[in-house]
């Protein structure tokens, strides 16, 4: 009899999951709140303009590195049009000073020199970290879910490991904030934290991302986030999966300790022999499952404040200019700080998607700007007239500082969009609407390395996917999570593993 495996959330790790369920002989059944595919990979369409609410680079988009083989298997990446960036991010001064993340650690080094010779010492370090990660695969920590590590297991990883550890070792307890007191150059002091996306992402992570863009192994799929989960949607499709939009799952039902199904809002019913939820961690923990399957460690990690978590504003404008000849992504460090939705900012990073000519109509272009925000902020005027009023406000507040880059860019504006906390909160019930997951620090890096547990404890038949249990996010890490998922199902039922569709039900 075919064993029937409920999915919850469509989102990146859910499709995987239902993916490989398929290749496996299982029949699987996804159901999502939602109407789209996606979860966070997602996009939308105001006019004639799409703007990305995901990808900024993609790990495995190129043949035969790391991550790129799940791709491959989940049929997203052939015939992908792939673009590659030179650089990272530039963070440009108020007098036109440039601090710029090129991914050709040559060229890096050259340019770290160019603004301060007497830091040679502290430049040709980062450089050479660049160089250590060329080949360094990051997919090894991830190939296998925790609950299967046996000793010969960590033996292999660490021998694998090995080449890399003098690497690791320097920059794996330092963060961005770190790496830049280590210079002496107060410009270079000021931006480096503002290079890699937060200040407290560890040094190795950053050091990894400049040299898997420079293998052009993390590019940007053409089309964007939306339409990358649409090929990992039909792909599912195509092995004979089904998904339920619109499905909200209200509980997930427990039979003797052991999942056996949910129920939806709409109180339909459906069984199943094994439960995956790749939805919001808290929630599922707490709500889905009303807290009865957690221990102190569970506990501590969703107690809130104790680990971090990222909530963001993403203002977007659709704008009838060309901007191709300007920096893609900069950080714009200002001379007074600048008081957005009740935080105030030093510095606004400009991001515009030329590069995808899909993206916005020809000569047009594309603007987004990502701030850290409040949740509480938000949730305190939610409902009110004062959200929308607040939403409108900061948008004129941004377009006022984007008047100082590209002076006459207001009377351009076609199309405004404004997402806050609850925005992703009400498409996704992600828990403070959360855009990643855990925040990557020192910390969370460290559980991401060890592995979280994919299991809940006194609860047989449930498996986890998903940002929550995979610290750091991104989607190669989600796809892997739902791959994962369904290792431990296979290993559970005695039988082989497999990622080729025709090769179902060989026994161990």
């Amino acid at each position: 009899m075919e064993k029937t495996i409920i999915i919850i959330g469509a989102g990146i790790a859910g499709l995987a999951a239902g993916c490989y369920g398929q290749m496996n002989g299982f029949r699987t059944k996804i159901y999502e709140l939602h109407e789209l595919p996606g979860g966070l990979c997602t996009a939308w369409d105001r006019k004639d303009y799409t703007f990305d609410g995901c990808i900024h680079y993609l790990y495995g988009s190129a043949a035969g590195k790391p991550f790129n083989h799940v791709w491959e298997e989940l049929g997203t990446i052939q015939d992908c049009q792939i673009i590659n960036h030179e650089e990272l991010i530039q963070v440009i001064a108020p007098d036109g000073k440039k601090l710029i993340a090129y991914c050709d650690p040559d060229r890096w080094e050259e340019h770290l020199l160019q603004l301060s010779a007497k830091d040679h010492k502290a430049s040709r370090r980062l450089a050479q970290g660049v160089r250590n990660f060329l080949d360094f695969d990051m997919s090894l920590i991830v190939e296998k879910p925790r609950e299967l590590m046996g000793l010969g297991d960590w033996m292999r990883l660490g021998l694998q490991m090995t080449p890399f550890l003098g690497t690791t070792a320097r920059y794996g307890l330092l963060d961005a904030r770190d790496m830049a007191n280590q210079f002496t150059d107060p410009f270079i002091q000021r931006a480096f934290p503002h290079l890699f996306a937060w200040p407290k992402i560890p040094m190795i992570a950053a050091l990894a991302t400049l040299a898997y863009m420079h293998t052009g192994n993390a590019g940007f799929p053409v089309g964007g986030s939306l339409a990358f989960a649409r090929r990992l949607e039909k792909r599912y499709l195509d092995l004979g999966g089904e998904i339920h939009y619109k499905s909200q799952v209200q509980k997930i039902l427990v039979k003797n300790g052991k999942a056996v199904g949910v129920r939806l809002y709409s109180d339909e019913e459906i069984q199943a022999e094994a439960v995956i939820s790749t939805a919001d961690g808290r929630g599922t923990i707490y709500e889905l499952l009303d807290g009865e399957f957690t221990n102190h460690k569970i506990d501590s990690l969703y107690a809130e404040g104790n680990l971090p978590v990222l909530s963001q504003l993403l203002v977007s404008f659709g704008v009838k200019r060309d901007l191709t000849k300007e920096p893609y992504w900069a950080t714009y460090l200002l001379e007074q700080p600048l008081t957005i939705a009740g935080r105030a900012f030093s510095e606004i990073s400009v991001k515009h998607y030329c590069f995808d000519p899909s993206l916005a109509p020809p000569g047009h272009s594309v603007i987004e700007i990502m701030l850290p925000t409040s949740y509480d902020y938000w949730k305190s005027i939610y409902g009110r007239k004062l959200y929308d009023t607040e939403q409108d406000q900061v948008a004129e507040q941004l377009l006022e500082f984007l008047e100082s880059i590209y002076p006459g860019i207001h009377e351009d504006v076609e199309v405004v969009d404004v997402a806050t906390p609850l925005s992703y909160e009400r498409y996704t019930e992600n828990w403070l609407g959360s855009t990643c997951g855990w925040l990557l620090t020192k910390k969370t890096m460290t559980m991401m390395i060890t592995g979280m547990r994919k299991t809940l404890p006194r609860l047989q038949n449930f498996y986890l996917a998903g940002q929550w249990v995979e610290p750091g996010g991104g989607l190669a890490l989600a796809a892997y999570s739902g791959r994962n998922a369904i290792r431990l199902i296979c290993q559970a039922d005695g039988i082989a593993f497999t990622t080729d569709a025709r090769q179902i039900g060989a026994a161990t």
